[in-house]
């Protein structure tokens, strides 16, 4: 099992909107190389930080989990779609998708500020400059394991019943 962080404006699609719909499609990923996560690395079980970007505040939402392994995105290939590719074909994709299913929503946000604070994430991309735009970014276990320790002592996480 890997852990991932994948990144959603919250005005187009929440982990609200997630926890509606139970399990969804990830689509819309235009970054190459957050698309050769998706295409070549991610397994269906993998464990993922659902992260609002371009938020008030920013930061980690929830948790979601792989259920669905890679397969062509079908937006390339329709004209009259935002994420439409005209060089795409359905002989040769080029942008990939996974489902996800909702696994919990945080009470609140984590906010990136309070991240920024936590030793084990120093090494990640979350935190490497350059790296602000890429919308899937693979976690090491102690960067999954902070993140979650944070959210336990901020009293975050949901109750397990």
């Amino acid at each position: 099992m890997a852990y991932w962080l994948m990144k959603s404006n919250p005005k187009f699609f929440s982990i609200h909107d997630l926890a509606s719909a139970g399990t969804e499609r990830w689509d819309g990923v235009r970054n190459y190389r957050a698309r050769n996560f998706m295409r070549d690395d991610m397994r269906v079980g993998d464990q993922v930080i659902f992260y609002h970007s371009s938020a008030n505040p920013s930061g980690a939402a929830g948790t979601m989990t792989i259920s669905r392994s890679s397969y062509p995105d079908p937006s390339q290939y329709h004209p009259e779609h935002r994420h439409y590719d005209p060089r795409a074909t359905e002989d040769a994709p080029r942008w990939y998708m996974v489902d996800v299913t909702i696994k919990q929503v945080f009470a609140a946000v984590l906010p990136l500020s309070e991240l920024k604070f936590l030793p084990e994430l120093e090494d990640s991309l979350l935190l490497k400059k350059g790296c602000e735009q890429l919308t899937v970014i693979p976690l090491e276990p102690k960067h999954w394991q902070a993140i979650m320790n944070l959210a336990t002592h901020l009293d975050l996480l949901p109750a397990i019943d």
